[in-house]
């Protein structure tokens, strides 16, 4: 386990900060409240959680277009051979990585990749979450601000790619996305946080008190 927590944070090295590894031991982290009395695998689910993102450089360096769950998926299968991990350890553990993406990708299905899934969503909301969006506006060069028309009409990876078009777009649909019991609970309490915030930066924004 500790030669591939090694090799997962050097390949994330080549990242940006708002998806690198200080996102994998958050998740890693929710992922462990999450399993609480499941009976999850939690082998599969902590290898999965370590490796969930490694396939973030290669998206990031072709802005967007690479799907990251699932050149991780493949990243992580090797990864997993090399240090000797079985067939049926390295599928399931895969089967999660591939499935953890919000918006392409099979469903997860396992209840080890329904509490990644939902892990890794909760790490892009509440006071973190708002966090992480500014910092990945800030990597693709992204306004400070803008309104709900300018940012609903905004490319990803563009100058209009503020933290409130991700807020708006993605963000704000994830407790409706949630997987498990806990985790709607979490996301119920990090999203009314974020509803919060964004309302009083369009206020500010616009120069009022």
């Amino acid at each position: 386990m500790s030669a591939v927590r090694r090799e997962a944070r050097r390949l994330m090295r080549g990242g940006r900060g708002s998806h690198g590894y200080d996102h994998v031991r958050r998740v890693l982290a929710l992922c462990g409240h999450l399993a609480g009395e499941t009976g999850a695998d939690r082998e599969v689910l902590t290898l999965a959680a370590l490796l969930h993102d490694v396939g973030r450089p290669e998206e990031d360096r072709s802005d967007g277009s690479t799907c990251h769950a699932e050149a991780g998926s493949k990243i992580a299968g090797g990864i997993l051979a090399r240090h000797g991990a079985s067939r049926s350890l390295t599928r399931r553990v895969r089967e999660c990585i591939a499935q953890h993406r919000f918006r392409r990708g099979s469903p997860p299905r396992s209840l080890e990749a329904k509490i990644l899934f939902d892990a890794d969503k909760l790490d892009s909301l509440g006071a973190v979450g708002i966090g992480r969006a500014f910092l990945f506006a800030g990597e693709v060069g992204a306004r400070l601000h803008n309104t709900a028309a300018e940012a609903r009409k905004a490319r990803a990876y563009s100058s209009g790619d503020t933290a409130f078009r991700e807020y708006l777009v993605k963000l704000r649909h994830l407790p409706g996305k949630m997987t498990t019991p806990e985790g709607r609970r979490l996301a119920r309490e990090r999203a009314a946080y974020m509803e919060e915030f964004f309302r009083r930066l369009n206020v500010e924004a616009k120069g009022r008190r």
